[in-house]
């Protein structure tokens, strides 16, 4: 692949889990859209000229005519060999119950269920695209994911124009409400005292000053907090030089609300000051009772 190849984006994945919001989001950041194409068909649309190609997306999946997934993955091997050509592929995949929920709610028929229950139909296209999940460069679980979210992941990832370094998502988290899908990197602090249980700090979070003091004073935060940034700060290059443009670190306490917003929001911190990093930073449990 040449510096000034081309890009191409293939999403694909289960039917309801979100192709058509991330097809969108990549239009919205600059990239030619095509939806339900047939795979051999895509090499018609790159242009003869790298240099002044518009970047594309090209939405691959089960309802596509003439869909067959062996000659979808040979398709993807011959344009990724192109050294003309950078292409990334995006599977989007979802609970089954989640799935079920959404095709109810849209009154939608699922594209391989038939006149059977949309279970079946859910089963059916899961089976068939497991081969083309093991070739996904990116894998996006939206069960637990607003529209919000996925932009944001798309977004970091897929973000044309110059890249100037690692762009790094850090989020607190309440483990009582499940680990975040998303996460490449997953820390537990639930052994730091926990402000919960002092009543004048309990209707507070870890923004607040008194609750973060109070975390602070914990004799195990100080060398657990240096060591954690000593582990993550040398491996945002790494990631970078294999590729890996977008990191999401997740940090979790019990309910989401104290120690791991405070740890989150000092890490966060501690990341915007390395050079050419961005860094976005989130409380998803914060406002939860």
């Amino acid at each position: 692949m040449t510096p000034d190849a081309a890009r191409l984006c293939l999403v694909t994945g289960l039917s309801g889990a979100g192709k058509s919001t991330s097809l969108k989001v990549l239009e919205d950041l600059g990239y030619e859209v095509v939806d339900n194409l047939p795979i051999k068909l895509v090499a018609n649309l790159l242009p003869s000229n790298p240099e002044t190609a518009q970047a594309l997306a090209v939405g691959v999946d089960a309802r596509t005519r003439d869909f067959q997934i062996d000659a979808v993955l040979a398709e993807i091997d011959r344009l990724t060999a192109r050294t003309d050509l950078s292409v990334s592929v995006v599977y989007l995949e979802c609970e089954d119950e989640v799935l079920r929920q959404r095709f109810t709610e849209t009154r939608r028929r699922h594209p391989l269920a038939d006149d059977r229950p949309v279970s079946d139909g859910i089963l059916r296209e899961r089976r068939l695209m497991d081969r083309l999940r093991s070739r996904a460069d990116l894998v996006v679980d939206t069960t637990d994911l607003s529209s919000a979210d996925l932009r944001r992941i798309l977004s970091g990832t897929f973000a044309l124009g110059a890249y100037v370094g690692p762009r790094v998502f850090v989020t607190s988290f309440g483990f009582r409400y499940g680990l975040p899908r998303e996460a490449d990197l997953v820390f537990d602090v639930r052994f730091l005292r926990n402000p919960h249980y002092v009543e004048a700090l309990r209707p507070m979070d870890g923004r607040d000053k008194a609750v973060a003091a109070y975390v602070k004073e914990d004799d195990h935060f100080a060398l657990f907090f240096e060591q954690v940034c000593a582990m993550i700060t040398p491996l945002l290059p790494r990631y970078a030089a294999e590729g890996k443009t977008y990191l999401t670190i997740a940090i979790g306490c019990t309910g989401g609300r104290h120690r791991s917003v405070m740890m989150a929001e000092r890490l966060a911190d501690h990341l915007s000051t390395q050079p050419d990093t961005a860094v976005t930073l989130r409380h998803r449990d914060v406002d939860r009772i």
